[in-house]
């Protein structure tokens, strides 16, 4: 089976563009809201320890993360700085350095825009900023909560960090 880094190889060589450049994005929203409903955020929903940031240049994404085992691997492996990668026409990926633990993980079911995932079967986690249909292997860790309208825009490196 092609590994998702294989594909995005393959893709670049044959001619479907750059992958990594100069990190980009849009403006942040002043106000804080749930991706999925728009409603405001309270701050105290954001100091619970279970949120992280993923920046890159002036572009800021806030993930609320869940309570599965697999988010907390991933919000222990923080801070981390890492390449984002384009994949399809809906989604950014980046591949922490260590594999999340899935047990017990609900599977990303809603399909919505702003649904942060992680893919087992390549290890990637997985940014949503455009629907997307379920699968069996793709494991939801949260949603964005502020900022989900610069996913599509990153590109090259981000700083993945526990929000603060």
């Amino acid at each position: 089976m092609m590994s998702r880094r294989n594909f995005i190889s393959v893709a670049a060589a044959l001619g479907a563009g750059a992958l990594l450049g100069g990190c980009a994005g849009g403006e942040n929203g002043a106000e804080t809201t749930d991706a999925a409903t728009g409603a405001p955020v309270e701050e105290d929903a954001m100091a619970d320890g279970r949120t992280m940031t993923v920046a890159c240049g002036n572009a800021t994404v806030t993930y609320q993360l869940n309570d599965s085992a697999a988010a907390d691997v991933l919000l222990a492996q923080l801070p981390l700085t890492l390449e984002v990668e384009d994949f399809s026409d809906n989604e950014k990926v980046f591949y922490p350095p260590e594999e999340l633990d899935v047990t017990g993980a609900p599977l990303a079911e809603s399909g919505e825009a702003g649904t942060l995932a992680y893919y087992a079967p390549w290890g990637d986690v997985v940014m949503f900023y455009g629907s997307f249909s379920p699968n069996g292997a793709l494991y939801e860790l949260g949603r964005a909560v502020d900022g989900s309208d610069a996913i599509a825009g990153l590109s090259g490196a981000i700083e993945v960090a526990l929000a603060e």
